[in-house]
């Protein structure tokens, strides 16, 4: 495998330019995070000509509709050149947008997974308090997880992984085939309800930016909190 410099500067090089091939415009700025079995790639400056037309025309709706179908056709990409790139088998590809804000998260997932409580974390935050704080929130938006890991990536990047999150209502949308619509629908609430938790305050640090996407067919969902950089 590549050193790691190497596989972060080849990974945002290569994900600058998939865009800029399907989207028109590929992002500003790429910062790629490499902590096994996560790989995490943020965008920012990243709004296509056409899009900034229909952000204008509040078709907000129309422009993570269609990104959502794009990233599905570009997954078996992403992971074919992740592992000619570093031999970095991955597993899942999930993707979320802050159009307002311009940045975008991608989250790939290798599939041997490092335990949760292989991460270090920072001795003075307490991880009970804050996987409490997610699953009150995710009791809120739907039901209590039947499993909450937490990862810490990095000083501003938290990423946590819920088991066990989706109602009968949920899974019966989804039998039906209406999962672009129940994600629409609860990115803004889940959002909303993750910004209103005490996170900030056990942490210390400002939340910049939360992202979420969802494998709706194995009942689990990614959650990634972007940190202010402590000074």
């Amino acid at each position: 495998m590549p050193n790691e410099k190497t596989i972060h500067t080849e990974v945002g090089s290569y994900i600058s330019t998939l865009l800029r091939d399907h989207f028109g415009k590929g992002p500003t700025s790429v910062f790629v995070t490499v902590k096994p079995p996560f790989i995490t790639i943020h965008l920012r400056g990243f709004l296509a000509p056409t899009e900034k037309i229909l952000m204008k025309q509040q078709e907000h709706r129309r422009v993570l509709e269609t990104r959502d179908l794009l990233m599905n056709q570009l997954v078996s990409d992403i992971k074919l050149e992740l592992w000619k790139i570093g031999k970095i088998d991955i597993e899942d590809v999930y993707a979320d947008w802050n159009l307002d804000d311009q940045t975008g998260m991608i989250l790939a997932i290798m599939p041997d997974k490092t335990p949760a409580a292989d991460f270090e974390w920072d001795s003075d935050i307490q991880v009970e308090n804050i996987r409490e704080e997610v699953m009150e929130a995710s009791r809120k938006a739907q039901k209590t997880p039947e499993s909450t890991e937490l990862y810490w990536l990095n000083k501003r990047t938290l990423l946590i992984e819920r088991s066990g999150i989706f109602v009968e209502i949920e899974k019966e949308l989804i039998k039906g085939g209406f999962i672009e619509e129940l994600k629409l629908v609860k990115r803004p609430l889940e959002r909303r309800l993750i910004l209103q938790t005490q996170i900030e305050a056990i942490l210390g640090q400002p939340i910049m930016e939360v992202f979420l996407d969802w494998n709706f067919i194995t009942d689990k969902g990614y959650i990634v909190l972007l940190l202010e950089t402590p000074k």
